[in-house]
């Protein structure tokens, strides 16, 4: 099965002749690293295979914006994960911030509300095509963990929440489960981004993600984008385990 894609997600790669997007422009290498050496030689390994790699708060605290610049530089997309969450103005301050470095894609906590949301939109209007995603609810979490922090119901209903104020203040998307995604697709359609963490490849570990899925399952599901990190990352062949994602994906 196909996911059908939103008119808005700015992707490239497409066959004219067949209008088949290259896969490449759905998977997100997560560079969960602590240098900018470590960064770089994922990047070298995993080669043309990925287009786009997340830096996350690990690998920004650790280096900062300059191996930003220098991925952008070079011709890669870059998924700034920071997951903003803050008051209004800090927010919108640091996405201008993030625009000016040249990323693709940033992400900003759902939690932080419609005008926390509103002003991350209205500030990635300076670059055009820079995609704001809302974090719903991370991968780590389930309905017991939600409920210790005082919030009742099912993940599904809080991710479907979260999405709905997202989307209604100006976002692009959002990050979720691919296990939410299809609900999403059907409560809120499809003119939108879902960007799915917690992708292993089938009869792999979980590591410390709790709603996992198979790159096919989070497509099929209605995934945009999927993140991949340490399957990636942490295989003896980076670019081989890529490709055998990006076959799985089913696209």
């Amino acid at each position: 099965m196909q996911a059908s894609l939103p008119h808005r997600i700015p992707l490239t790669g497409v066959d004219r002749s067949t209008g088949a997007i290259d896969p490449r422009q759905r998977l997100i290498v997560a560079l969960d690293v602590s240098t900018a050496a470590a960064a770089q030689k994922i990047v070298a390994a995993v080669g043309d295979s990925a287009l786009t790699y997340k830096v996350g708060m690990q690998l920004y605290t650790a280096e900062g914006p300059q191996l930003v610049r220098e991925l952008v530089a070079s011709g890669r997309r870059v998924f700034l994960d920071l997951k903003y969450h803050d008051i209004p103005n800090t927010v919108g301050s640091a996405v201008r911030e993030a625009a000016q470095l040249g990323v693709s894609m940033l992400t900003v906590h759902a939690a932080g509300g419609n005008k926390m949301l509103r002003a991350a939109a209205d500030a990635a209007h300076t670059a055009p095509g820079l995609m704001v995603l809302a974090v719903t609810v991370l991968t780590s979490m389930d309905e017991s963990d939600l409920e210790k922090i005082g919030i009742r119901g099912t993940v599904v209903d809080s991710v479907t929440r979260l999405a709905t104020i997202a989307l209604a203040s100006g976002c692009q998307g959002v990050v979720a489960s691919a296990r939410e995604a299809s609900s999403l697709r059907a409560e809120l359609g499809n003119d939108f981004a879902i960007v799915t963490p917690g992708v292993r490849l089938a009869g792999t570990g979980h590591g410390d993600q709790v709603r996992v899925v198979t790159p096919a399952e989070a497509v099929a599901a209605g995934a945009t984008h999927i993140v991949v990190g340490r399957p990636i990352t942490e295989a003896a062949d980076p670019a081989a385990e890529a490709r055998a994602i990006l076959g799985q994906m089913n696209v």
